[in-house]
């Protein structure tokens, strides 16, 4: 009889080199936001991946670089933090022979523990192959990674090669998690960052940094199929929240529309959805808003 494998597989890189891209596809469904924004994964997203193999939990961990605010911290201690307790770790990062101090600060972080890293060189689709060469040969330079794997997340290349060379080091183990399950966020929580989402795709660049999202409630409506939402994006400026208004609601409008079809398709179910917007000054860094929205650091 084949051996069941399972574990824990945390993916690390860079903002905005595809993290979230890539853990979709593996899973096969939309769990974790995606945007070209800094800060699009907040916080640690447990995703699991049942197969033949076994089966895998994928972290999910906002991107490392150095921290400038309260909120910039515990980003940074929840990605740190899930480097030790993993069984593979996927370090992400794009077809080019540059290094820059992003990377060269994960080289640091990576130095100094035993996990066994895959380098994952994504977005290979966006160059010609010999230029993915020229980043393999740079990158065997920093760090002795135990693999390789080219990979393109937003067109699915190679993501099953992927998935087979994480099975070779991990053990044999239980299943955590049922066959069906495949993220450990509350639907409050996917569909806050559903309406996240959308905001920092359509927003001016300096907004999204400075929004949360909150669910207010969330109720099945007695005898119908529907949801109703009420949510509130908190921002930091008044300035700020005439903006994710926009002229006469239009950019509230798009915001929530966009969210909703997205909401529909996780719930399986139709959806009211009614946002509101306020202004917490300086709220990324209060200790108090922080936990309040969600931002709990984990005590280890």
């Amino acid at each position: 009889m084949k051996e069941y494998k399972s574990g824990f597989v945390t993916i690390i890189g860079r903002p905005n080199v595809g993290k979230s891209t890539l853990m979709n596809h593996l899973i096969g469904q939309k769990i974790a936001i995606t945007s070209n924004k800094a800060q699009t994964t907040r916080n640690r997203i447990q995703t699991v991946y049942t197969g033949e193999q076994g089966q895998i939990v994928f972290l999910d961990t906002p991107g490392i670089n150095r921290a400038k605010n309260k909120l910039g911290e515990y980003m940074l201690s929840a990605a740190e933090n899930t480097l030790k307790e993993v069984d593979v770790i996927l370090w992400l990062v794009e077809p080019t022979t540059f290094i820059g101090a992003g990377e060269r600060y994960i080289i640091e972080k990576l130095q100094r523990i035993k996990t066994p890293v895959i380098l994952v060189v994504n977005k290979v689709d966006t160059v010609a192959k010999e230029e993915v060469f020229k980043a393999i040969d740079t990158y065997k330079e920093v760090y002795d990674f135990k693999e390789i794997v080219p990979v393109s997340a937003l067109r699915n290349q190679n993501t099953d090669e992927l998935l087979t060379t994480i099975f070779q080091y991990l053990d044999e183990g239980p299943q955590y998690y049922d066959e069906d399950t495949i993220t450990d966020q509350p639907e409050r929580a996917i569909v806050a960052e559903m309406i996240r989402e959308k905001a920092l795709r359509s927003l001016d660049k300096e907004v999204p940094h400075g929004i949360a999202v909150v669910i207010d409630r969330m109720k099945d409506r007695e005898g119908g199929n529907i949801v109703d939402i009420d949510a509130t994006i908190i921002c930091e400026r008044d300035s700020h929240k005439g903006i994710i208004i926009g002229k006469q609601g239009a950019m509230l409008k798009k915001i929530g529309t966009q969210a909703r079809i997205d909401m529909e398709n996780l719930l399986d179910t139709k959806v009211n959805l009614k946002l509101w917007v306020k202004v917490k000054k300086d709220w990324r860094d209060s200790e108090f808003l922080l936990k309040n929205y969600g931002y709990q650091s984990e005590e280890r």
